[in-house]
C-alpha cells in the first residue's frame, strides 16, 4: 500500500491539514522518463499544495453531492478510484471531511479515516485548549502532537499492510 496524501477540511471548505508522503503518479497517460521530462522533453506540472487541495475538496464536494442526488441523502460517498489512484473519504457529524488518497490496490480506509479523527483529531486538536475551535481564513491544525500521531498511525497502517502482503 501507498499513500499519496491526506487532508482535512473544515465545514467552510478551507484545508486545515494536508499532509503529502508521497507524489501522486501522473494522470496525463505518460509515463515519465528516468530524467523526470515526459514525452517530448515536457517538464510534467505539479500543482501548487493549495491548489491540490482545492482541486481535491471540489471533486469530493461534487461526488458527494451526485451521490446524495441519486441514491437520497442516506446514502454515503465513501470512495472512488481511478486508473492511478484511490481517494477515501470520511464526513464526521460536524462536517468535518477527512480524506486519504492511496494506490489503486487499497481497500477501503473509512473506518483508518474515523480512527484518524476519534484517535487523534478529537484528542489532540479538539480537547486542545490552545487550538481554536474555528479555524477561519485557512488557519489550519498548528499541533505537533497530532501531526507526529498522524506520521505513526500512517506508518503502523503501511507495516500492517506489508506484513499482510509478505
Amino acid at each position: 500500500m501507498v499513500v499519496y496524501s491526506f487532508y482535512i477540511f473544515d465545514r467552510h471548505a478551507e484545508c486545515i491539514y494536508k499532509k503529502r508522503w508521497a507524489p501522486r503518479p501522473s494522470s496525463t497517460g505518460k509515463a515519465p522518463q528516468s530524467n523526470g521530462l515526459l514525452e517530448g522533453g515536457q517538464q510534467p506540472k505539479a500543482l501548487s499544495a493549495e491548489d491540490d487541495a482545492k482541486l481535491v475538496f471540489g471533486t469530493i464536494f461534487s461526488l458527494r453531492n451526485m451521490v446524495r442526488k441519486l441514491g437520497g441523502q442516506d446514502d454515503n460517498f465513501i470512495s472512488y478510484r481511478t486508473g492511478h489512484y484511490k481517494l477515501h473519504y470520511y464526513e464526521t457529524p460536524t462536517s468535518l471531511k477527512f480524506v486519504m488518497v492511496t494506490d489503486t490496490r487499497t481497500n477501503n480506509l473509512r473506518i483508518v479515516l474515523h480512527q484518524i479523527y476519534v484517535s487523534l483529531y478529537v484528542e489532540y486538536v479538539v480537547k486542545n485548549p490552545l487550538s481554536p475551535a474555528e479555524h477561519p481564513g485557512g488557519i489550519g491544525v498548528n499541533c505537533e502532537m497530532f501531526e507526529l500521531g498522524v506520521e505513526q498511525f500512517v506508518l503502523t497502517l503501511l507495516g500492517q499492510n506489508a506484513s499482510l502482503m509478505a
